[in-house]
């Protein structure tokens, strides 16, 4: 009878991973039926003009909004039934505006004297063809295809699908799974108990012997004690010797900023040049922190973000790095210089940003910027760390007395083609045979060097 029930157990068991097999391997029917609707005439291909449209208008046009030019939404039907302008007034227009203004279109200076004399630039390049393909693109830009974020491994992010089963469907099963995994180690542990009963085997505990406790034991050894004792009180004075060389020392510190800026978008993804923010460091003691007119120079016109082409990363969306979040704080920068998004234009009222401090050295140790970047030529990764990665600003570096003395000691001075240290080189490599330069051997070891 006993084996009978096993049987049948087995055969239900099996029964139930076909049936979750087969789940898995079917495709579930979609539901929802897919409509193909006909794209309506736009005299052009508005997938096409889209790509125009970026690579020629974007900078200075928006389809919805104001920027350095007006919105550009249905501009030809807006242009017919306002004005009575037809498409070769746009033709014209696109190719040659300064000839349009000078030749006195009335509309062409209406437009001009509207943006404070700000011509348009001329485009002669671009074929009837390729204009209709921009018409068509601004009558009716194509949907944006949904983008599911590729997470390393193979994984898709919640809400993504695989194969047509959504992520749920997957869980649950595997969910089920595991639950028939435990629910058959237990039906096998009570029936192995029956056998062995059955069989007279006698299921028996052992039982611990008694023992002297281990403590006991250990405070009975007088020498283990006093060894033990040693051990502690050099390994707490190694430990508070360590603990207070590192008062100061602030390698790792991440601190939230009031806007929060991505040099990780902007020295990574977009190759801006460290110096072009930080000019001050070819010249000055300091680096300097980027006024918000150079944040003005482009975002005057990149006023949201439209992410990597490549999609946000899976680290991005788990800390909330959306396209949404990143135009938030440009939104932010609009408020802090006072900047009239819709009439493009300063409205005089800016407010003061507080930036914290990242890098700070003791007020008694010396550190000069042009010194390293111009005559030295480092670059900024060597202190500062792989920058073009980071999307919250670090300190990279210990940044420790230590640390720029194994520097100086082990970095190599580039002296081609550099005036400042020719003079220094030729008069050391003719008194003392020296072929390569390091800043210890030019005094860069001297307490004077860097303390007051």
């Amino acid at each position: 009878m006993k084996k009978l029930f096993s049987q049948v157990s087995t055969l239900r068991f099996q029964a139930l991973f076909v049936g979750l097999f087969l789940l898995l391997l079917s495709n579930p029917l979609s539901a929802q039926e897919e409509a193909a609707e006909a794209t309506p005439d736009l005299g052009g291909d508005p997938v096409a003009g889209k790509q125009l449209f970026n690579q020629n208008c974007a900078a200075c046009h928006a389809l919805n909004r104001k920027m350095t030019g007006p919105a550009l939404a249905n501009v030809e039907t807006r242009l017919y039934e306002e004005e009575g302008l037809d498409k070769e007034w746009l033709y014209s227009w696109i190719r040659n505006s300064a000839g349009m203004i000078a030749s006195g279109d009335a509309y062409a200076n209406k437009i001009y004297n509207e943006y404070n004399g700000a011509a348009m630039t001329a485009f002669p390049t671009l074929s009837n063809a390729d204009i209709d393909n921009i018409l068509a693109y601004t009558a009716a830009p194509p949907p944006a295809p949904a983008v599911v974020a590729a997470v390393p491994g193979g994984e898709v992010p919640a809400g993504g699908q695989v194969g047509g089963i959504s992520n749920e469907v997957i869980l649950g099963a595997l969910a089920l799974v595991f639950g028939l995994l435990v629910v058959m180690l237990i039906l096998v542990n009570n029936t192995l108990r029956r056998i062995a009963e059955a069989n007279g085997v006698e299921m028996v505990k052992a039982q611990a012997e008694k023992r002297t406790p281990i403590w006991k034991a250990f405070a009975q050894n007088q020498f283990l004690v006093f060894c033990t004792v040693i051990a502690l009180l050099l390994g707490s004075a190694y430990g508070a010797y360590s603990w207070m060389s590192q008062i100061g020392v602030d390698q790792g510190y991440a601190p939230v900023q009031p806007i929060h800026y991505s040099h990780k978008i902007h020295a990574g993804d977009n190759k801006i040049e460290c110096k072009y923010c930080h000019s001050s460091a070819r010249v000055s003691k300091h680096s300097g922190i980027p006024s918000l007119n150079v944040c003005m120079n482009c975002h005057k016109s990149i006023y949201e973000y439209k992410g990597n082409p490549e999609g946000p990363s899976a680290e991005d969306l788990a800390n909330g790095y959306t396209n949404e979040f990143y135009t938030k704080e440009i939104k932010k920068l609009y408020k802090a210089v006072g900047w009239d998004e819709e009439n493009q234009k300063y409205t005089g009222e800016s407010q003061p940003v507080e930036w914290v401090r990242i890098h700070n050295l003791p007020d008694f140790a010396y550190f000069n910027h042009s010194q390293h970047v111009t005559v030295g030529k480092i670059e900024c990764q060597t202190c500062h760390g792989p920058v073009e990665e980071m999307e919250i600003m670090y300190q990279y570096s210990p940044l420790t007395m230590g640390w720029c003395i194994n520097c100086h000691r082990e970095t190599e001075v580039q002296v081609a083609d550099n005036g400042y240290y020719e003079k220094i080189h030729a008069e050391l490599s003719k008194k003392y045979g020296v072929d390569k330069l390091t800043a210890a051997q030019m005094g860069g070891l001297e307490c004077g060097k860097c303390h007051y």
